[in-house]
């Protein structure tokens, strides 16, 4: 299962509000599937990335069920 937990620690480390996502082009409906762990695109990972100057593995953790 593929899990955002570390998404929203690095937004919290970074000082990146959920509102500066949206501004940057990130859909409202995208950050509810986030929320879920639910699947997103790559693209979405990498403009996260690119948002929070960050790897991909600062936002995305696997966890073997």
């Amino acid at each position: 299962m593929i899990k955002y937990d570390k998404l929203w620690n690095t937004m919290n480390r970074k000082d990146v509000s959920q509102y500066r996502l949206l501004k940057e082009g990130i859909s409202n409906s995208t950050l509810d599937r986030l929320k879920k762990n639910e699947t997103v695109t790559t693209d979405t990972l990498d403009k996260l990335c690119n948002i929070l100057d960050c790897k991909v593995e600062d936002i995305v953790e696997y966890v073997k069920l």
